[in-house]
C-alpha cells in the first residue's frame, strides 16, 4: 500500500507517550493521552498546545460528552466506565474487566447516533482473545457486545447508526457489524478488509459524511480511506511510525486529524507522540454525545 506524500503537519505538540480518542467536539478538539491517564482539548482554530481538562490515576483510553451537562464526560478507563464530573470528580459506573484472569485496560470508545458508549479493552500483554467491546446504555447498564478480540480499536458508526466498524488490532482485521438503530443490538458481523501486516495494523477510525471509513495504521505511517465497499480509495502518508487514531472537523469541517504515540519508538521525530492534520474534502456528522437518563 502506497500514499501521497505526506502533507500532514504539527497541530498540538507535546511529546504524548500514546495520544489516542480524537473527537472534534464544535470549535476544539479533544482526545487522550492513555497511559498518562490524561485528558486533554487542543486550540480549534490554529495550532497550539493542548490543555489538561482532567487527570485520572488510570489509563484512559476514550471520552464523550454527556448530552445537556456541560463539562461532564463518559469515559473508557482503567478497568472500565467512568463518568467524569465537571470539577474532576470520577464516578465509577462499572468496572467489567476487574476479574479478568489478565491484567486488562479499556482502550478506544465513542458515541453511536443513538446516544450510546461503546469501548473496547484489550489485555496489557495483548493476550489473543482477550479483548472486548462493551456497550453502555443510556441508563448506565454496562453490557459485553462482542468478545474473543485482541486489542479493540474503533468504533465507528455510520451517520444512521445501523452500521458499526470496529477492528482487531492485533488480527489486522476491520469488522463491519449491522446494528439495530433503537436498541443497539447488533445483528450481523462480517470481514469488512484485512490490513496486511506490511501496511500496519488498524486502530482508531472514523466515518465520513459519505459512508468512507478512514482508518490510522498503527506502524504502517499512513490513514487508509475505504470505501463502503471495502476497497481503498486514498491512503495519506503520515510523518510518524504510530498513527493511533483519526478525527474530520476544524474551523472549516475538512480537516483530518491524526494522534500518533511515542510508544515504543527509541529515536522519536517531533511527529511521534503529536496531534497531526491537513485539511481534506471530506466532512463528517459532529461527535455523538452520551445521552444519560440516571442519576
Amino acid at each position: 500500500m502506497t500514499g501521497a506524500a505526506a502533507r500532514l503537519r504539527v497541530w498540538s505538540g507535546g511529546g504524548y507517550e500514546l495520544a489516542e480518542g480524537t473527537r472534534w467536539l464544535g470549535d476544539r478538539l479533544v482526545f487522550t493521552d492513555i497511559l498518562a491517564g490524561t485528558l486533554l482539548a487542543a486550540p480549534g482554530m490554529r495550532p497550539g498546545h493542548a490543555g489538561v481538562l482532567a487527570r485520572l490515576g488510570v489509563p484512559l483510553g476514550a471520552v464523550a460528552p454527556v448530552a445537556g451537562r456541560p463539562g461532564e464526560w463518559i469515559a473508557a478507563a482503567g478497568t472500565g466506565i467512568v463518568l467524569i464530573g465537571a470539577d474532576g470528580a470520577v464516578t465509577w459506573i462499572g468496572r467489567p474487566e476487574d476479574k479478568a484472569p489478565v491484567a486488562m485496560r479499556m482502550n478506544d470508545g465513542c458515541c453511536d447516533p443513538g446516544g450510546r458508549f461503546w469501548a473496547g479493552s484489550m489485555s496489557y500483554d495483548a493476550v489473543e482473545g482477550a479483548g472486548s467491546l462493551y456497550r453502555v446504555g443510556a441508563d448506565g447498564e454496562v453490557a459485553k457486545a462482542l468478545d474473543g478480540m485482541t486489542i479493540v480499536n474503533g468504533p465507528a458508526f455510520t451517520p444512521d447508526g445501523t452500521l458499526m466498524y470496529v477492528s482487531d488490532t492485533f488480527a489486522g482485521v476491520i469488522y463491519a457489524c449491522g446494528i439495530d438503530a433503537p436498541t443497539g443490538t447488533i445483528t450481523s458481523r462480517r470481514v469488512f478488509a484485512k490490513v496486511p501486516p506490511s501496511d500496519g495494523a488498524p486502530g482508531g477510525m472514523t466515518v465520513d459524511a459519505s459512508g468512507c471509513l478512514w482508518v490510522a495504521l498503527w506502524d504502517g505511517s499512513a490513514v487508509c480511506r475505504y470505501r463502503p465497499d471495502g476497497s481503498v480509495e486514498s491512503v495519506i502518508a503520515v510523518p510518524a511510525r504510530r498513527p493511533t487514531s483519526v478525527c474530520l472537523g476544524g474551523p472549516c469541517g475538512d480537516r483530518l486529524f491524526v494522534a500518533t504515540a511515542r510508544y515504543g519508538i527509541p529515536d522519536p521525530s517531533p511527529a511521534d507522540g503529536a496531534i497531526l492534520s491537513v485539511r481534506t474534502g471530506a466532512r463528517a456528522p459532529r461527535a455523538a454525545s452520551f445521552a444519560r437518563r440516571f442519576p
